[in-house]
């Protein structure tokens, strides 16, 4: 499974329904996630990548997209 897909399969999980966003899709813009719902997605980023991500990095423009959630992780890891 790529970095990818586990990133989408956290953001399925977390929106509770099936999406498709495309890798470079802004997720705040879509509304799949808003600045209330980021701390809960990135506790859920933590668990399943076993990484800790401080509240400075809780920013929406880390984590606009799938792109920028597996450079992040990726920078991280």
């Amino acid at each position: 499974m790529t970095l990818q897909s586990r990133i989408l399969e956290v953001l399925r999980q977390f929106a509770g329904k099936p999406i498709d966003p495309s890798p470079d899709e802004s997720l705040f813009e879509s509304g799949l996630l808003d600045s209330f719902a980021l701390a809960d997605f990135v506790t859920a980023l933590e668990a399943e990548f076993k990484i800790k991500i401080p509240d400075s990095d809780l920013t929406p423009r880390k984590f606009d997209t799938i792109e920028r959630i597996e450079a992040y992780i990726e920078s991280h890891s």
